[in-house]
C-alpha cells in the first residue's frame, strides 16, 4: 500500500529545488521519469521505484486544500504530491524528507503534519529481497490481465490525477480499476462516481474483518487476478457487519441530475446551466473546476469551453466545486448538438423543523433562491428546472434526496437509495392517466417539457413506484438523469 505526502508551496519548485529534494536518499539513488516525464521517480540502485513525484499543479482555490486535506491555505498554492511505496520501509521517510526539503527552501507546509525532516535517509533494506511491481503505470500497485489495483492510505481519497490516469489505462485495457483502502478512509463524490460501475470496486481492507466492498458491503476475496464476491455455500453474497453501521452526523443531501443540449456554434459558452444551479441552491457561483481533484482552477465558463472544444469529439469529464456543493460534468458532442450531463450534490444542514414549512412544492409559482427557508427543498428544485428549461436547453432532470455526511465525502457504510422528488422529460415523452403523479408544463410548442411531482422525499416507496410508472415500458424517460443516482448502493 502506498502512502502519500503532499507539499504546499507559494512558488513552484524549480529543477534545482526538486533535485535538492530528491537527494534525500543520498547520491546512491537514481532519478528517473515516467508518464511522458510528468512523473519523477526516486529509484533504488537497481532501478525499482521508491518514491514517485507528480508534476506540481497550481491550486488557485484555497477551499480545495481544506476540503481534501483538512488544512487551511492563505491563497493560491503549488501542490506537489509524492507517493511512497510501502514495499521498502525507508520509502515513506524518503518521501517526507523530499517534501520537507521543498518546504524548507520554498517556505511551504507538508501534509500530513508531524515530524517533517530534511535528513538524508539511507537505504538499508536488502533490495534484492523485495519484489518488483512491474506495472509500468506510476499510480498502480498491482497489474493483472483483469485488474489495475491501486492502494491508498489517507483519510479522504480524491479523484486525483494519479487515479484519473489509472482509470484511463483501465478503460484502454478493458480492465477493472480496484481501489484498496483502510476502513476509515472516505471517498470524494467524484471518485465514488467513477467507481460506481462494476467491475470497478472500492475494496476495504479491514485487518480484523477481512475484505469487503466499500459501496455495497459485500465480502470480497482475491481470485483469478481480481477482487470479487466471496459467496456462501448457497452462492449468495455475504454482507459484512461494519457496513451496516449508520453514518454519523448524516444530513439531507439534494442530488440533481440534468442533461442540457446546445447548438454547436462559435459563440457557445458551456457551464451556464451548472452556474445557474449553484447560484440557485448555494447563493453563489462555483468556486473552482478541473479535470481531477483538487479542482484548482477558478471558475471560468470560457476556459471550460475551450478545454471541451479542444478535446472534441472525445468527451470531457470535469469536477466542479463550490460552497457546500460538488458537481461532475460530462461534455459530449452528439448528432443533436453539444450535451452536458451534470450531477450536482448539495448538502443541507438545516433541521427538519426549519424545513417543515416548505411543503411539497405543489404551488403553481414554485421557485426559490438560496436565501429561502429551504434552499434545497422541492420548491427550489422547481425553480431550478424552470430556469434551466427557459434559458439553458434543459432536456431531462431528476432530483432526489439522500442521507449522507455534511462534508459530502463517502464512508464505507450503508447509505439508503435516494428518494426521487422531481422528474422532467420532454413533452412528447410525457405520460398521463390513472396513477400518474401530478405535473406542470414548462414552455410551449416543440420545446415544451413536463415536470412531474413525485413527492417531498418523505415517502420513498411511493416516490419510487411513481418513478417506475413514469419510466417503465412506454412511459416517460430515456434521457440522462433518470437513473438511480449516485446514492444507490450496488451489489
Amino acid at each position: 500500500m502506498t502512502r502519500d505526502v503532499i507539499v504546499l508551496t507559494p512558488t513552484p519548485p524549480d529543477r534545482a529545488t526538486l533535485l535538492a529534494g530528491l537527494f534525500a536518499g543520498g547520491p546512491d539513488l537514481r532519478v528517473d521519469t515516467a508518464a511522458e516525464s510528468a512523473v519523477t521517480q526516486l529509484c533504488a540502485p537497481d532501478g525499482r521505484p521508491l518514491v514517485a513525484i507528480e508534476a506540481s499543479a497550481l491550486v488557485r482555490v484555497p477551499a480545495e486544500v481544506r476540503r481534501l486535506l483538512g488544512v487551511d491555505a492563505e491563497g493560491p498554492v503549488w501542490w506537489t504530491e509524492a507517493r511512497a511505496s510501502t514495499a521498502v520501509p525507508e520509502a515513506y521517510a524518503l518521501a517526507r524528507s523530499f517534501a520537507g526539503r521543498l518546504a524548507t527552501v520554498l517556505g511551504g507546509t507538508v501534509w500530513p503534519g508531524g515530524a517533517v525532516t530534511t535528513d538524508v535517509v539511507p537505504l538499508r533494506t536488502d533490495i534484492t529481497a523485495v519484489p518488483v511491481p512491474d506495472t509500468g503505470i506510476p499510480a498502480v500497485d498491482v497489474l493483472t490481465p483483469r485488474a489495475l489495483v491501486v492502494m491508498q492510505d489517507r483519510p479522504v481519497v480524491p479523484l486525483s490525477t494519479w487515479l484519473a490516469d489509472a482509470l484511463r489505462h483501465a478503460a484502454d485495457g478493458d480492465r477493472a480499476l480496484q481501489l484498496v483502502t483502510p476502513p476509515a478512509s472516505r471517498l470524494t463524490l467524484p471518485l465514488r462516481t467513477a467507481l460506481r460501475g462494476l467491475p470497478h470496486r472500492w475494496v476495504v481492507r479491514d485487518e480484523r474483518r477481512g475484505l469487503y466492498d466499500g459501496l455495497s458491503g459485500v465480502r470480497l476475496r482475491w481470485s483469478g487476478g481480481i477482487f470479487g464476491p466471496d459467496l456462501d455455500e448457497r452462492g449468495a453474497a455475504i454482507l459484512v457487519e461494519p457496513f451496516r453501521e449508520p453514518v454519523a452526523g448524516a444530513v439531507r443531501q439534494l442530488v440533481l441530475q440534468a442533461r442540457t443540449r446546445h447548438h454547436p456554434d462559435a459563440e457557445l459558452l458551456l457551464g451556464g446551466a451548472l452556474e445557474a444551479v449553484f447560484r440557485r441552491l448555494t447563493g453563489a457561483a462555483p468556486q473552482g473546476w478541473g479535470t481531477a481533484e483538487p479542482a484548482g482552477n477558478p471558475w471560468s465558463r470560457r476556459q471550460l469551453t475551450e478545454l471541451a472544444r479542444a478535446r472534441a469529439p472525445r468527451p470531457t469529464l470535469l469536477t466542479v466545486v463550490g460552497a457546500g456543493a460538488l458537481a461532475t460534468v460530462r461534455v459530449l458532442r452528439t448528432r443533436e448538438g453539444v450535451e452536458e450531463d451534470v450531477t450536482v450534490v448539495v448538502g443541507d444542514t438545516s433541521t427538519a423543523e426549519e424545513r417543515s414549512g416548505a411543503g411539497d412544492g405543489s404551488g403553481a409559482g414554485a421557485g426559490s433562491d438560496a436565501e429561502g427557508p429551504d434552499a434545497v427543498g422541492p420548491d427550489a428544485v422547481e425553480g431550478v428546472a424552470r430556469e434551466l428549461h427557459a434559458r439553458h436547453g434543459l432536456v431531462s432532470l431528476l432530483a432526489s434526496y439522500r442521507s449522507g455526511r455534511a462534508d459530502l465525502t463517502v464512508p464505507a457504510r450503508f447509505e439508503a437509495p435516494p428518494v426521487p422528488v422531481r422528474l422532467l422529460v420532454p413533452e412528447d415523452s410525457a405520460r398521463g392517466g390513472a396513477g400518474i403523479p401530478a405535473s406542470v408544463r414548462l414552455g410551449a410548442g416543440t420545446g415544451a417539457a413536463r415536470l412531474y411531482r413525485l413527492g417531498d422525499g418523505s415517502d420513498a416507496v411511493a416516490a419510487w413506484r411513481a418513478l417506475e410508472r413514469l419510466t417503465g415500458e412506454g412511459g416517460a424517460g430515456g434521457g440522462a438523469g433518470t437513473g438511480p443516482g449516485p446514492g444507490r448502493s450496488r451489489g
